[in-house]
């Protein structure tokens, strides 16, 4: 996916996120590990958010590969490590399609 394309998906997955009383706290953090699309704040739970997108939302989803997942926890943990949080936190995703954009919470378990 090009670049414009994943910055037209994490817009919408921030608008999503927004109209379902997220606020967005940070976006495109990396680390050495790999990068956090969108940190976002809920009810005092931590949201660190991985936006895909593709034409079709199993494709979509088949791109979270076990590997892309663990560098992501990885990045995850050296921002919670970074700024010093102690605070619950989950792990999502956020598909996006032409035709919608599905929240898929503890994408971890």
């Amino acid at each position: 996916m090009s670049r414009a394309k994943g910055t037209i998906a994490e817009e919408k997955a921030c608008e999503f996120l927004r109209e379902h009383d997220f606020d967005i706290i940070d976006r495109n953090v990396y680390s050495r590990y790999g990068e956090i699309d969108i940190i976002a704040l809920k009810e005092d739970v931590l949201h660190f958010v991985e936006v895909k997108s593709a034409t079709a939302y199993d494709s979509a989803v088949q791109n979270i590969t076990p590997v892309k997942l663990q560098r992501f926890l990885l990045t995850v943990a050296s921002y919670l490590k970074k700024h010093k949080l102690d605070m619950a936190y989950c792990v999502d995703g956020v598909i996006v399609t032409p035709d919608t954009v599905t929240h898929i919470e503890n994408i971890t378990l």
